[in-house]
């Protein structure tokens, strides 16, 4: 497992050859408009017009301001460099892939000198589950977004581990083809609500509160 603060400086020449051209874009917030690499194979990144909307219901709601944020599949690292932007005090990236684990370093040193100022990012190349099962920190929202041909097996075996690593007051998003199945919760995660924007379905969950 490689994890580690990403600090500003140069990529180096190994995060070179990379990309295929293909960029996205901090949306919103202190950092909006901030151009993201995109790996060039194997990541489907949020598009910009689903991440705008979804976040802005997120503020609306004022889950991200000082919010710990663990962003699953990350990919670019869209979701959580977007939540920094708006605002969150820490966000995990966490990406199995070297090549994508590069990517996301590289974005976030990019937002750390947008930010001119503190940027407490983590990437941690490893997968997801078992990223989830062998840590102890906790966090205030979760993104996961994984391939859209991730077994269902899979992610429910995710979605059980997750509890014990979440606030009480956590907010879980899985995002999903809409041609997938709702995903199996577990008894300690409830659904709350889902919105359908084009062919991505966003599933909105909560940790069930102990009477």
């Amino acid at each position: 497992m490689t994890i580690g603060w990403v600090s500003a400086g140069h990529a180096g020449a190994r995060g070179r050859g990379l990309y295929s051209g293909r960029v996205t874009r901090i949306v919103s917030g202190k950092a909006g408009s901030l151009t993201l690499k995109v790996p060039d194979a194997g990541t489907r990144p949020t598009s910009d017009r689903v991440r705008e909307a979804l976040f802005s219901a997120l503020e609306a709601r004022g889950y991200l301001e000082d919010a710990h944020v663990l962003d699953l599949f990350a990919g670019s690292g869209a979701l959580g460099l977007e939540s920094m932007s708006r605002g969150a005090a820490s966000a995990v990236l966490v990406e199995r892939a070297a090549s994508a684990a590069r990517v996301c370093t590289q974005n976030a040193r990019a937002l750390k000198a947008a930010l001119k100022g503190p940027c407490d990012v983590r990437v941690a190349q490893r997968g997801a589950l078992p990223f989830v099962q062998d840590g102890d920190e906790t966090y205030d929202l979760v993104f996961i977004d994984p391939p859209y041909d991730l077994p269902e097996a899979d992610l429910t075996a995710l979605l059980d581990a997750l509890p014990p690593r979440l606030m009480e007051d956590a907010l879980v998003l899985v995002e999903r083809s809409t041609r997938s199945p709702e995903p199996v919760w577990p008894a300690r995660l409830e659904r709350t609500a889902s919105k359908k924007y084009g062919e991505t379905m966003i599933w909105w969950a909560e940790p069930v509160r102990a009477e």
